[in-house]
């Protein structure tokens, strides 16, 4: 396994590897001015996929069709690094950020997809990782508010 971290779990069990096989970063919200994060976790994609997957198919506002995700669930991922928090930062490649809930991956089965109808998710078609709601199982998530948490070519989240 190549994932890089400080915390225990599955991240206890690391080897270094190349900067370029990391495709998702956790930091810790600090209250110190000079260090305002510390990164907890810096996982590779092998490492994401021995977590349990959940794959469901839903329709999505940015596909015609609805389209099946695979990926571990956000709480399992959250869990594993042994963080608690109130709220995430999400990041993606481009910068883009949405604030989520962390009661969001309580509530709902969140899933940090990494492969779409079986194909995986590269930059080029959202990936390498999205993160996506099973809008399909509750009319709630059919929203404005629950489409915007979805971040695709995420690459950091921030638990504050």
């Amino acid at each position: 396994m190549t994932l890089s971290t400080l915390p225990m779990g599955l991240l206890s069990q690391t080897k270094s590897s190349a900067s370029e096989d990391k495709v998702l970063k956790v930091f810790l919200k600090t209250t110190d001015k000079s260090t305002p994060q510390r990164l907890v976790a810096d996982w590779d994609m092998a490492s994401l996929k021995k977590l349990p997957q959940k794959t469901f198919t839903t329709q999505t506002p940015w596909f015609k069709e609805p389209v099946t995700f695979t990926g571990p669930l956000l709480r399992d991922v959250l869990a594993n690094a042994q963080l608690k928090g109130k709220m995430l930062d999400a990041v993606a490649l481009d910068d883009y950020k949405s604030k989520i809930p962390v009661s969001d991956m309580m509530n709902f089965d969140v899933i940090l997809a990494h492969s779409i109808n079986g194909e995986q998710l590269t930059p080029k078609n959202k990936g390498p990782l999205f993160i996506v709601y099973p809008f399909d199982s509750k009319k709630e998530l059919q929203a404005v508010l629950y489409y915007q948490r979805c971040v695709w070519q995420l690459k950091s989240l921030i638990v504050e």
